[in-house]
């Protein structure tokens, strides 16, 4: 994924994803298996190219459940996949990428109607 990052250097010059929106979602073996550090370290190239970064807000409320192992936090929603990759899935986990795409396109569907009037003010 680095790889294509930076491989986005022209995407960059030309400032062509400036003022879109950006978010970020992933998977790991385990638990502690660099969720949230994954999605922070993307989101740095995000905002290289001057993406808007919409994460997972505690409005979706299984953020806060204490009642089994699950991904997410306010950084983008998560899964733990296992070490061989088998386990799928939890319906929380689901519910939250769900949540978290629907919030997605809420933001974009409004910001996209006003992102060349941001642009060219911001230009002046």
């Amino acid at each position: 994924m680095r790889q294509f990052l930076d491989a986005t250097g022209r995407l960059w010059k030309d400032r062509a994803l400036v003022g879109k929106i950006g978010s970020v979602f992933t998977s790991s073996a385990t638990q502690h298996g660099g969720q949230e550090s994954t999605i922070l370290s993307f989101h740095i190239t995000l905002l290289h190219h001057g993406m808007v970064i919409v994460g997972l807000p505690y409005l979706f409320e299984g953020q806060g459940g204490i009642d089994g192992i699950t991904g997410g936090f306010p950084y983008g929603s998560s899964t733990i996949a296992g070490d061989t990759g088998g386990r799928m899935p939890s319906a929380n986990e689901l519910a939250a990428a769900r949540f978290q795409g629907k919030y997605v396109a809420m933001i974009a569907s409004k910001l996209g109607r006003f992102r060349k009037e941001i642009i060219d003010a911001m230009r002046e």
